[in-house]
């Protein structure tokens, strides 16, 4: 008999949770075989069988605290599977030659659709819209539900050809990794075996109707059956007429006609002519969680922000010298944001504590660069992260940035390019913003704040001169960042950007 121990789960983790099984007890298994995944507050771990044999025992069930050392189950090594368990496998095996027919009169094999795993630390999501309603058809790996979880949205698609049979979590469910949210009747039978309800009937007639509308990818079919849009009123931009995000948030934005018949207002300045004075709207769980964040931030930290002024010319001269050349060589445009992001690392390199963050009673200083960048989405603030900006040029960190703000306007970042940053860099000029104090990313210990560039008198060599300046703001931890230093980080943010020679050398 082999023990299934809990693994080492890192530093400064003491717990983890036993997430899910891949075996029942009885079951038959191979060495190195995965049986239970666990997750800690930062990474998910996997547990494998340490030898042949048979699950025996499972000590530590699914939701259950376990430490390092902790025994999750037994193995019986070298064992074969239980008879009694056995014995309804066979049945079923001798029966299948008889199910045959019973599947071509109608019957089909019945999939549970479970909510995935959805990433380090995500515990649980809630449900979407679904694209389909119970008794529709659907296709092999057709997307029929998104879960949102307060870092990203995970798409469930159907496992096989067939029909939705039913719908067990409905849209705002609050659901956890492995629990059943719909079943899906699979096989050639499965139409057939519908229900025949007059609901089930219109959602057929509704099948017909999509198989005559264009291909729409996930964010696009979210919209669509969040705002009740009908796609064939869609125009669409993209290539071969195809809709784009744009186009469905375009249509859901644009005013509907009213109804024919609506009845006049009873007099000219009723108040309710045009609609309720208040709505109330459930947060969605990335709002609550920007909203949590923000808060937690504001009570750990001891938040202060340090402000300076850069002249832009010698970066928008630079720019406009050379954006042609660069975008011909490159394929793509030259913007701040990678001069910005050149100007943090040399100066993070100078002044180590603003890349650092507090662990407990100990500081930990990063010798790599992973810089966040602040990226607005109709949904809320993200912060994808790029990674290792010391070793990329200015065209890769355009790329970098260019890439991350394309996902994370269309809903497909990752957890992975979401976690992880250094430092943050947020830029609130790009809506007009002269100047504000941006709120640490935590357990970063600073963040800088760009702005609006505005044409203003300044004096230079004793002359007054119409110079392009923009504001920067430094928000910074001052548990672990002395006032000296982030006066400092910020001056050479300031000298760097207006003389770009000095970081673009190394100086």
């Amino acid at each position: 008999m082999a023990d299934i121990l809990t693994p080492t789960l890192g530093e400064s983790v003491s717990e983890a949770t036993v997430a899910k099984w891949t075996k029942k007890a009885g079951d038959a298994v191979k060495k190195d075989e995965l049986l239970v995944e666990l997750e800690t507050d930062k990474v998910s771990l996997e547990v494998v069988a340490p030898a042949d044999g048979v699950l025996a025992e499972i000590t530590a069930g699914e939701g259950d605290t376990v430490t390092a050392g902790a025994v999750l189950g037994k193995v019986t090594e070298g064992g074969a599977a239980a008879p009694a368990k056995d014995a309804p496998r066979a049945e079923k095996a001798e029966a299948k030659p008889e199910a045959k027919p019973a599947k071509a009169a109608g019957k089909a094999e019945t999939i549970d659709l479970t909510t995935p795993t959805m990433g380090e630390s995500v515990a649980e999501g809630t449900m979407g819209a679904w694209s389909k309603k119970a008794g529709d058809a659907v296709k092999k790996d057709e997307v029929l539900v998104e879960i949102e979880t307060d870092k990203v949205a995970v798409e469930v698609s159907s496992p096989a050809d067939g029909v939705l049979a039913e719908i067990t979590a409905e849209q705002g469910a609050t659901v956890t990794p492995g629990q059943v949210i719909g079943k899906v009747a699979a096989g050639e039978g499965a139409a057939a075996s519908a229900p025949s309800s007059p609901a089930a009937n219109a959602g057929s007639a509704q099948v017909a109707d999509k198989a005559d509308a264009p291909h729409l990818s996930p964010s696009v079919q979210r919209i669509v059956a969040e705002k009740n849009l009908d796609p064939k009123a869609i125009e669409g931009s993209g290539k071969d007429g195809r809709i784009l995000k744009g186009d469905a948030l375009a249509a859901a934005d644009a005013p509907k006609a009213a109804p024919a018949a609506a009845p006049a207002p009873a007099a000219p300045s009723a108040p309710r002519a045009t609609g309720p004075r208040e709505e109330r709207v459930k947060m969605t769980r990335l709002r609550q969680t920007i909203a949590r964040r923000l808060k937690e931030s504001q009570n750990t930290a001891a938040q202060l922000t340090t402000f300076n002024e850069v002249d832009m010319s010698a970066v928008m001269a630079l720019r406009s010298a050379y954006k042609d050349s660069f975008e011909k060589r490159h394929g793509v445009k030259l913007g701040f944001m990678s001069l910005f992001v050149k100007a943090v690392v040399a100066s993070l390199k100078e002044i180590p504590a603003v890349n650092a963050e507090i662990d407990g009673t100990d500081i930990i200083y990063k010798n790599h660069y992973d810089i966040g960048v602040a990226v607005g989405t109709e949904k809320g603030l993200v912060v994808p992260v790029l990674r290792d900006a010391d070793h990329l040029s200015l065209a890769e960190v355009e790329k970098g940035i260019a890439a991350l703000g394309k996902a994370a306007r269309d809903g497909d970042l990752t957890l992975d390019q979401l976690q992880g940053g250094t430092f943050t860099i947020t830029n609130g000029g790009i809506y007009g913003s002269l100047m504000s104090t941006p709120i640490l990313n935590m357990p970063q210990s600073g963040i800088l704040g760009m702005h609006n560039i505005v044409q203003r008198p300044v004096a230079v060599n004793g002359e007054v001169k119409i110079r392009p300046m923009m504001y920067l703001a430094l928000s910074y931890d001052h548990r672990i960042v002395d006032g000296k230093e982030a006066v400092t980080f910020l001056v050479r943010i300031k000298e760097n950007l207006e003389d770009p020679q000095r970081f673009l050398l190394d100086l």
